[in-house]
């Protein structure tokens, strides 16, 4: 390469270096906006999956609007909701309903949740809607569009309005349900104000909701969830009696400790458990597994593990997964193999992910032959047993050749596994650091016709090869498509780039007065 062509691919990096600092401040919705945000799979079923201990609640079944919301003009209307809002966020609710008023806009129940949703990260427009709603009088069905107003108000820690819009909802009859109990104590407990979170739970007679172990296992649960798991200790402790001696709220405190990793504590409040009234049950010891294992405490987790064989507490399948998992990761795979087999002949039937755990190891060193054997396995057993697409990840990801690719993919075929952006790429890298220019190309142009890709991913992967390779000018020039396309670039891509900037700043002046020089004979 040329130095003065050299000079001005450095000075063009440098500039678009320069761009993406600005560019980074600029928030990425604004750079691709939803067309239409859907919140129509918002999740109100609480799921915790503490360090593989997985805990369900649901404290309501939410209630649910018939699909009334899909014409254009509803659409519009609502569009049109959110625009004033947004463009009057400081005039008041007599102001903004007058506006409405004169566009001939009227509020309606399923109107004003679909701006609620547009605008779930600013609490401004669901306040405003809330006085809109009362002023209006808009006939509400159900607590659902208070239960949304409630949540995103406690999301954005704006207590004051919360507590406005909380009380105005108490006034009407039978609309403090157990939807709005969860919302509550979720909120509360995020914002770390304990004492209104335990509040709630003390109030739930005002509201006409049973105060029951369920309600109180909710509260724990929360408490636990934003690791103030020694007040939930201390809560379960002074209400012993009242509830009795239950082990699904100590197993929830029990996972609270090891979630914090507290493995101390957590040894502690076992033996309470060992020596109460209750018995642990498979899942205390899941928990206690689980949290050993993460600490690399693998002789004691192991003998819990047994403990619960002999105690006949027979452990589920992802206890015998995780402990599977811990034992290859410590390069036990004898070990590993061995309780595979035991849990094969007497249960529990093992699933795709017992196998994934064995072969993520085994395909790392190179056990090639006992890797095919279990893959064969999977595919004679399916159902649950069924090969997917992490199972041939872990394939891709230690294929030495082409032939290994190819071998992959048929069997992808073969199971008809589809593919991911994660296996698009995994491929992608394999073929760039052999070098296989043709292929390379081949996958780029696949996924963008499955619409998989390329994406961030791809793209560094893709930068990365070209500069290891020298081509410094191509390099730049999937990095400039890459940040139109308001992707952002990993630091390590720009340090990459950086490194580039090795001349000294006297050659950027003689670049520069270069580029004067031609611009004035041009002219």
């Amino acid at each position: 390469m040329g130095g003065k062509n050299k000079i001005e691919i450095l000075f063009q990096l440098q500039s678009a270096l320069s761009r993406r600092r600005i560019s980074s401040l600029v928030d990425f919705r604004r750079v691709f906006p939803p067309e239409t945000p859907n919140h129509k799979n918002n999740i109100t079923l609480s799921r915790f999956h503490f360090l593989g201990t997985h805990f369900l609640h649901s404290l309501g079944a939410p209630d649910k609007f018939p699909n009334r919301f899909n014409d254009d003009k509803d659409k519009q209307s609502a569009l049109d909701v959110h625009n004033i809002i947004k463009h009057h966020r400081g005039s008041s609710p007599e102001e903004i309903k007058r506006i409405l008023d004169k566009c001939g806009i009227d509020l309606t129940e399923e109107l004003v949740l679909e701006v609620v949703n547009r605008n779930r990260s600013d609490w401004k427009p669901a306040y405003i809607l809330s006085q809109l709603v009362v002023k209006q009088s808009v006939h509400l069905s159900s607590s659902m569009l208070y239960n949304e107003i409630l949540d995103v108000l406690g999301k954005m820690r704006r207590f004051e309005e919360f507590h406005q819009v909380f009380d105005e909802m108490s006034k009407r009859d039978g609309f403090v349900n157990e939807k709005t109990y969860e919302v509550l104590l979720n909120r509360y407990a995020a914002a770390h104000k304990v004492d209104e979170a335990v509040g709630v739970f003390e109030r739930r007679k005002e509201f006409g909701i049973d105060d029951d172990l369920v309600a109180f296992h909710g509260l724990l649960m929360w408490l636990c969830r934003y690791k103030h798991v020694e007040f939930a200790e201390t809560l379960f402790c002074s209400r012993r009696r009242e509830f009795g001696c239950d082990i699904k709220a100590m197993n929830m405190i029990l996972n609270g400790w090891c979630v914090l990793g507290n493995v101390h504590e957590a040894k502690r409040f076992w033996k309470d458990i060992i020596a109460s009234k209750c018995r642990p049950d498979v899942v205390s010891y899941g928990t206690m597994i689980n949290a050993l294992t993460k600490k690399g405490k693998l002789g004691k987790a192991m003998e819990l593990y047994r403990a619960m064989w002999d105690t006949r507490r027979n452990p589920d399948v992802k206890i015998c997964n995780n402990v599977i998992d811990a034992l290859c990761f410590k390069k036990r795979i004898p070990e590993a193999l061995e309780v595979f087999r035991e849990i094969s002949e007497k249960g529990p039937d093992p699933n795709v992910v017992t196998y994934n755990s064995l072969l993520k190891h085994l395909c790392k060193i190179r056990r090639t032959e006992k890797v095919w054997e279990l893959v064969e396995e999977m595919e004679l057993k399916g159902g649950s047993c069924s090969p997917n697409d992490v199972t041939f990840s872990y394939l891709l990801k230690y294929s030495q050749r082409s032939k290994d690719v190819d071998i992959v993919l048929e069997r992808m075929a073969k199971n008809k596994c589809e593919m991911t952006s994660d296996l698009y790429n995994l491929m992608f890298r394999l073929y760039v650091q052999w070098d296989k220019e043709e292929k390379v190309r081949e996958i780029w142009s696949e996924m963008e016709r499955s619409g998989l890709g390329p994406d961030q991913r791809t793209y560094t992967i893709r930068i990365h090869g070209l500069h290891t390779k020298g081509k410094i000018g191509e390099a730049l020039s999937y990095f400039q498509e890459m940040m139109s396309k308001g992707m952002v670039p990993e630091p390590r891509t720009e340090m990459l780039l950086n490194q580039n900037k090795t001349k000294p700043r006297v050659e950027d002046k003689m670049l520069r007065s270069n580029l004067t020089s031609e611009e004035s004979e041009s002219d």
